[in-house]
């Protein structure tokens, strides 16, 4: 999976990148299903999260959440995107089957 995270309208600081980093471990389980995956990261009043998964079979996820602290805003997104992953993982295998 290729990961690529962007930040628009400010710089991510060291700390908030590894927060980052840590919370993908959440979706390691997932490496063989995606092929790409973009995270947006805007502040404006308050942290603006977006991310957009290619999965292997063509299928595409998008997902966002908003949060005034960084780190809720994520484990918000990270939640989002662990249930979105695992809804197409089940569907695809239920269709294989």
């Amino acid at each position: 999976m290729t990961k690529s995270v962007s930040a628009v309208g400010f710089d991510l600081e060291k700390k908030q990148s590894e927060l980052i980093e840590s919370k993908m471990k959440r979706i390691e389980y997932a490496d063989d299903l995606i092929v790409d995956l973009t995270m947006r990261v805007k502040h404006d009043k308050a942290y603006s999260f977006d991310a957009t998964v290619n999965f292997r079979w063509g299928a595409q996820g998008h997902v966002t959440s908003d949060d005034f602290d960084f780190a809720a805003g994520l484990n918000k997104l990270m939640d989002i995107l662990d249930t979105k992953i695992k809804k197409e993982k089940d569907k695809i295998q239920e269709h294989n089957k």
